[in-house]
């Protein structure tokens, strides 16, 4: 069974302001001189001149620095998983998930680092056994028990984050544990307030350690959870109804109060929970496949585990929560003209929803749709619909893909030659993470413009 769901009327967009081009350059800035600031107060507290001196007092010194730069990156890491809008929108999540893991793994071995100077430096300069300075350190030493409790949860974190232990593990799983973040992180920094020589030692180093805890906390209590209870207050999203749109793929309609007042825009995305039984805490990030402004939020969910599977069980009048909206593959930048549109599979969802919002002409879009067989092509009635309507191009690509690196099947034209248009057009790409590079590099190559091409990766 298929519900058609018609778009609104063309042009017609929600009232969310524009992104200002500098908040990406200006939030990298920040972060840059972050660690500037750092170094420039350890090296006021003599870090530099320490290095001159005898060896222990140089591993000391050198492991005072790691420690400093891990904590700041750490507590960057918070404000990256904190979702702040601004943040958010600049960057999108793609980008944001690189550079959390970036900044993760980073921190880590600066972690690391900083244990094993500042253990080996201790040791030498009190001419003991380094394994028995360790012990010292960390049943002697203020703050180091919740420390070491700390550094065990995140290297926890580190080993379930690496590509080889995230394929063997479920993405509730893997999303349970990665939660564990934030203690490690609460856990392992106190020490440095207790007996950090820097932070100690200078009221500079304490106001800025203090300002930069206070920040981090507050990102979190305020975008991580006030934002998100009062949205899911105000709103009340309950499940209206749930249709099978084809084999493994249903859809959710909700319905709530005021949703006209809720920020988002085609192409983005929610963290969703269902309120229906044991697992409800568990979020899983979905698109809407429907233009948001028609008083019904619409997503579709393919059956890939056991968190979505759950979905098509849904009963009318389930409670849902949501954090967001969230993601970057709108059509803020569209000013008008040519569209392109590259989905896979359930890819197609989000593009579906910005078909509906974007003000293009008759004939200036064009769908190109893959499937591995007919029977996978949803939302057929919803296509024709903007096919008869709005001009909108369908085309159906069905089959394997050609080979490893293609984005279509064999014997397929070229993309140029299916969208003729593409070299002056805004293009849309979703789909799994290998079949979209193929397709944003075949796009490019075919002579779109690198910066009109619009994905969002959503890989854990």
């Amino acid at each position: 069974m298929t519900t058609t769901l018609a778009p609104p009327a063309a042009g017609r967009r929600p009232a969310v302001r524009a992104t200002p081009w500098w908040w990406a350059d200006a939030g990298g800035v920040a972060a840059g001189v972050s660690l500037l600031v750092v170094t420039a107060l350890w090296v006021a507290d003599g870090g530099v001149q320490a290095l001159g001196g005898a060896w222990p007092d140089a591993l000391s010194s050198l492991g005072r620095l790691t420690g400093l730069l891990a904590s700041d990156l750490l507590l960057l890491q918070v404000l990256l998983m904190a979702r702040v809008p601004l943040v958010e929108r600049a960057f999108g999540q793609d980008r944001l998930a690189r550079w959390h893991r970036w900044t993760g793994f980073t921190s880590f071995h600066l972690m690391l680092a900083h244990i094993v100077l500042i253990t080996i430096g201790y040791a030498g300069a009190a001419d003991v056994n380094v394994f028995g300075e360790l012990w010292d350190l960390v049943v002697d030493y203020p703050g180091m028990l919740l420390g070491t409790a700390g550094t065990v949860l995140l290297v926890m974190v580190v080993v379930t984050s690496m590509r080889r232990a995230r394929r063997r593990l479920r993405y509730e799983s893997w999303h349970l544990l990665h939660l564990y973040a934030y203690l490690g992180v609460g856990l392992a920094l106190p020490h440095q307030i207790w007996t950090g020589a820097d932070f100690i030692g200078s009221a500079w180093s304490r106001l800025y350690w203090w300002t930069l805890y206070a920040v981090s906390a507050g990102a979190v209590l305020v975008y991580r959870l006030g934002i998100p209870a009062w949205r899911n207050w105000r709103h009340r999203l309950v499940v209206d109804r749930v249709v099978a749109e084809g084999p493994g793929l249903t859809s959710i309609y909700l319905r709530g109060r005021d949703l006209g007042a809720l920020p988002v825009r085609a192409g983005q995305f929610f963290q969703w929970r269902f309120l229906d039984g044991p697992g409800w805490s568990r979020a899983h990030p979905y698109s809407l496949s429907a233009t948001p402004h028609t008083g019904v939020l619409r997503i579709t969910v393919k059956d890939l585990g056991d968190g979505s599977a759950r979905t098509a069980t849904l009963r009318p009048g389930t409670r849902a929560l949501i954090e967001g909206p969230y993601g970057k593959l709108t059509g803020e930048h569209y000013r008008g003209g040519p569209v392109v549109m590259l989905a896979c599979g359930v890819g197609v969802t989000p593009l579906l929803a910005l078909l509906g919002e974007l003000p293009y002409r008759p004939g200036q879009a064009t769908l190109v749709y893959r499937a591995r067989s007919a029977a996978e092509i949803a939302f057929r009635a919803e296509l024709d619909w903007l096919a008869r309507h709005r001009g909108v191009r369908v085309i159906h690509l069905l089959g394997p893909r050609a080979g490893h690196g293609s984005w279509q099947p064999a014997g397929v034209p070229p993309l140029h030659h299916l969208a003729p248009h593409l070299a002056g057009a805004d293009v849309y790409v979703c789909g799994p993470d290998s079949w979209t590079a193929a397709a944003t590099g075949a796009a490019v190559a075919a002579g779109a413009s690198p910066e009109r091409v619009h994905t969002e990766q959503f890989a854990w």
